[in-house]
């Protein structure tokens, strides 16, 4: 269970909730980022208000794939992301932290203060350019996403015995035996 502390859950009783985001972007350099207005100091790290975060979205929901895609959108006119992106970026630890602010606007940065929203990897990056700006969107994936993982498969007897002695799945398979197999409805 989630324990909040008493500040939080001043704020969260009253009708006027306010928040911000803390992202961390493990690449090859790790990035610190805030929605708020200023930088915020949480955890040993500085979060930089002025890093071009532009937009996060929520989780959707993919209902072919039943996994949760996570959107980030950076400004990128340093050209930073793109350098990140060309470095390959995919499969990096993305981690996204809500924080909710006071009565007087200040943030709530304790460690009771903060939830996790977001802990997952990037899976697909893209740098889109138009007339008005240049945005990176990161989309990061729950781990379900690595569909096109290929795991080893021991498959023979031999095999299967320096996992498990006892293991019995493959004693009959290269004899000369019959079995009868029901199949569908009995």
């Amino acid at each position: 269970m989630r324990i909040f502390s008493t500040a939080v859950q001043q704020v969260l009783s009253t009708n006027n909730i306010k928040f911000f985001y803390l992202i961390e972007l493990n690449f090859n350099q790790n990035y610190y980022l805030t929605s708020y207005s200023s930088d915020i100091v949480y955890n040993g790290n500085t979060y930089q208000s002025e890093s071009g975060l532009f937009e996060v979205d929520s989780p959707k929901f993919n209902t072919v794939l039943d996994r949760e895609a996570y959107k980030i959108v950076l400004l990128d006119f340093q050209d930073e992301m793109s350098a990140e992106f060309k470095a390959n970026v995919v499969g990096k630890p993305v981690r996204v932290k809500l924080g909710l602010l006071d009565s007087n606007n200040n943030p709530l940065v304790g460690s009771n203060d903060i939830v996790d929203v977001y802990n997952g990897t990037v899976d697909s990056p893209v740098i889109d350019i138009n007339w008005d700006n240049k945005v990176a969107i990161l989309e990061g994936a729950s781990p379900m996403s690595d569909l096109d993982a290929v795991n080893s498969f021991i498959s023979s007897k031999a095999g299967m015995d320096q996992v498990s002695s006892t293991d019995t799945s493959f004693d009959f398979i290269f004899e000369d035996s019959e079995a009868e197999i029901k199949w569908g409805k009995v």
